[in-house]
């Protein structure tokens, strides 16, 4: 039905694996065969958060993998503003197609993680990728270096961005840009490529995740991420990884191990040359 907005929730992302026959074969190609368009919205719980390896990854990778000639949309939004606006960009726009958007049940509740109502009235939109919130809240960050004095941004997707800029901010590394990556397909190439342009100067440029190396947006984005490096004219011309490393299991079931991981990465991501 093209006028309903319809939403399928699991209770945790990993649990949508039994459904793979219907990903393959309807929801990620069904109008490529059949020419069946579909607006259905599916929300998959996921995030890193010490709840073990079967509820803490919806399996990203998967999804990103299915991607191709704009057959549906993968996104994970970390503001309330930016998910209403997806939502509403499902029915406003002309056409139909698939939205899997992960949804991190930390941010629930996350005191960041707010938007003001003129974020959802007149003249705004979704936004494919969002600002780091020293530029755009500067009350709530750390005062952030001019553009040409920037020495390192790092791209990430999903609610280890608010991880990031607590560590970021405890550092007081002002020389350091976030930047969220809410729509992972289709990859906003021309606004990465923009926003990229800003940082005459930068030295480094890195992708962190949540998840081990062989899971995530890693695989997916690492070429993509080279070809706009290559674009934008600066002089990384390619991406450095911040993560967990390659693992058998989602996740560990030991919340002390958790922990010290997320610390890793954390630093990995703000250290890495």
């Amino acid at each position: 039905e093209p006028d309903a907005l319809v939403l399928w929730e699991a209770q945790f992302g990993d649990f949508a694996n039994g459904a793979q026959m219907i990903f393959d074969q309807f929801i990620s190609s069904g109008e490529a065969k059949w020419l069946r368009m579909s607006g259905l919205v599916i929300l998959l719980p996921h995030g890193y958060e010490g709840q073990g390896p079967e509820h803490s990854s919806a399996r990203l990778e998967r999804y990103l993998q299915l991607c191709a000639e704009d057959n549906m949309q993968v996104a994970n939004c970390t503001t309330p503003a930016n998910y209403f606006h997806i939502l509403r960009r499902q029915m406003k726009r002309k056409f139909r197609k698939p939205l899997i958007l992960m949804t991190p049940k930390s941010l629930l509740r996350h005191k960041m993680s707010v938007s003001e109502l003129s974020h959802m009235g007149e003249n705004t939109e979704f936004h494919r990728l969002l600002w780091d919130t020293a530029e755009s809240d500067p009350d709530l960050s750390i005062k952030l270096k001019k553009d040409k004095d920037i020495k390192r941004v790092i791209f990430c997707s999903g609610k280890v961005y608010f991880d990031l800029l607590e560590e970021r901010d405890k550092r007081e590394m002002s020389d350091t840009y976030l930047m969220r990556v809410e729509q992972l397909y289709p990859y906003p190439n021309e606004a990465i490529i923009k926003e990229l342009s800003r940082f005459k100067n930068v030295k480094t440029v890195v992708w962190c995740q949540e998840e081990p190396k062989n899971m995530g947006s890693w695989s997916y984005i690492e070429p993509l991420f080279e070809e706009s490096l290559n674009e934008c004219g600066i002089t990384p011309k390619r991406a450095k990884y911040a993560g967990r490393n390659p693992a058998a299991s989602p996740a560990t079931g030991q919340m002390s191990r958790h922990i010290q991981q997320q610390k890793d990465l954390l630093n990995q991501a703000l250290t890495v040359k």
